[in-house]
């Protein structure tokens, strides 16, 4: 809960300096309370913009990036040649250059982001390599409660980054504050499993702000949190299991991984059982 205080901080002074900035600059006809109301607007206007732009993907944020840089040059090719030409009167060549200007860079922009799923990114080898040798891992509440993700990590046999989503942690304390005697000392347990994996070594434990306010099941969120940070899940969850795997999004199942370690006993071979 810590970052999102210091990010509710930096948004407060950051929409302190606009307003500030418009009341002693007053650049709208030297009117301050405009000028005031413009600066709230446009502060309120670019954090809106900030938090879409934090949910999106590497490839959408390249993709839109590229697709303005192209529809600015595009533009500016063309209202090189109107001034060149001479086609139009020059007050009106102006309007008419940053018409264009605004029109194909928005147009770039949404194309590029549309299309940036489709970018190869094998250039950005280094920091591509660096971003997946950090090795993050998504943990869903049924992992967190089932506690044997800490002997995992423990034993060595799981590594790099945990990132916990608020919206599970959230789900956690809910089901902790659950009357049902049950589900609050499953939620407890949970909580419980989250301090424990914070003193281990091997492993970091983050939690992530990024949410999806579009999506209200917590499933698709952990899928599209998944695809964004370019993790893994982990999760006990057969139904999320399949449905990430249909998503494209590799999942870790820790039910999976217990049968995998069972004995194996061949045909013939004695076994002696101990109850």
């Amino acid at each position: 809960m810590r970052v999102n205080w210091d990010v509710l901080l930096i948004r407060i002074v950051f929409t302190g300096i606009l307003i500030g900035a418009g009341y002693f600059l007053r650049p709208i006809a030297h009117d301050v309370r405009l000028s005031v109301i413009a600066a709230a607007a446009l502060a309120v206007a670019i954090i809106f913009f900030e938090t879409r732009v934090r949910r999106a993907s590497l490839k959408t944020l390249i993709g839109a990036a590229m697709g303005s840089i192209l529809g600015i040059i595009g533009a500016t090719l063309i209202g090189f040649l109107i001034t060149v030409q001479g086609a139009l009167p020059s007050d009106v060549r102006a309007y008419v250059t940053l018409a264009l200007l605004l029109l194909m860079a928005y147009v770039g922009l949404m194309v590029g982001a549309a299309k940036g799923e489709f970018l190869d990114l094998s250039a950005l080898g280094g920091f591509l390599r660096e971003r997946s040798q950090r090795n993050v891992k998504i943990l869903d509440t049924s992992v967190i409660i089932d506690g044997r993700i800490a002997d995992i990590v423990e034993t060595g046999f799981l590594e790099g980054m945990l990132v916990i989503p608020n919206f599970i942690l959230r789900e956690l304390q809910q089901i902790a504050d659950s009357p049902d005697a049950h589900k609050r000392n499953r939620g407890r347990r949970g909580l419980d499993i989250l301090q424990k994996l914070q003193t281990k070594h091997g492993v970091t434990v983050q939690f992530s702000e990024i949410d999806f306010p579009e999506l209200r099941d917590v499933d698709q969120k952990l899928i599209e949190l998944a695809k964004q940070l370019d993790a893994k899940i982990v999760t006990n969850d057969f139904n999320l299991n399949k449905v990430a795997q249909l998503r494209g999004v590799e999942v870790l199942n820790i039910n999976e991984l217990a049968n995998a370690l069972k004995p194996v006993v061949l045909p013939g071979e004695t076994m002696r059982v101990f109850i």
